[in-house]
């Protein structure tokens, strides 16, 4: 019988905590951990038992898998930090390359034809694989469509090892979506905000499969 890997979510801010309470929500244990240590303990008082918090440190070494749901500028100090224990480990960046514009919208802080993806996989720690994925739909539906009846919704996710997929497509079904590999990490722009596949963008709205592949 396969083991189960072991989940982390470090950082509960709103994609984070959308994350982690879908897990928990779909009865799955998991791990949470920030750098406010209350937080992630008030967390999983709450959570029914499905959650531990501890710290970042050991977060990352007892995990298999890492999502650490904070800004796209922190991730160079977080592999940085902890680059020898996320050895081995997948890591799934929820993050998306912007900040306020000033107009109560958001702009880019990357290049046009840059993404967060392919920047984040350029500086990351040796051994470690990467994967996009959960980033796709605002926090707001991140909560309210996990478990869309009658038909799932899609969260699309971007990776370069084949060998990893299952993994991730279990934890993308364990929050309640259905899983869909738009590529390699190379088509992560289009699964960012302002991508053709982000809810942020072209496609508008959380979909359901049939949908979600008439767009690929």
């Amino acid at each position: 019988m396969e083991t189960q890997k072991k989940v982390a979510v470090i950082g509960l801010g709103n994609i984070g905590k959308a994350v982690a309470n879908n897990l928990v929500n779909n009865k799955h244990n998991i791990i949470v951990a920030t750098r406010n240590a209350d937080e992630a303990s008030d967390f999983a008082a709450q959570s029914g038992g499905f959650a531990k918090s501890t710290t970042i440190e050991e977060a990352i070494n007892t995990a298999d898998i890492i999502i650490p749901a904070i800004w796209f500028g922190a991730f160079k100090d977080f592999f940085n930090d902890n680059g020898n224990s996320l050895q081995g480990k997948i890591i799934i960046d929820v993050s998306n390359p912007i900040a306020p514009d000033g107009n109560g919208g958001f702009k880019k802080i990357i290049g046009e034809m840059e993404s967060a993806g392919e920047l984040n996989k350029a500086i990351l720690p040796k051994g470690a694989k990467l994967v996009k994925a959960f980033g796709t739909l605002g926090a707001g539906t991140l909560a309210s469509s996990s478990n869309h009846e009658p038909e799932k919704d899609v969260l699309f996710y971007a990776s370069d090892d084949m060998e990893i997929n299952k993994d991730i497509e279990d934890v993308i079904r364990q929050t309640g979506f259905e899983p869909l590999r738009v590529g390699g990490i190379d088509q992560s722009i289009r699964i960012e905000v302002f991508g053709d596949l982000h809810e942020f963008g072209k496609l508008g709205k959380a979909v359901n499969i049939e949908e979600a592949k008439s767009k690929l």
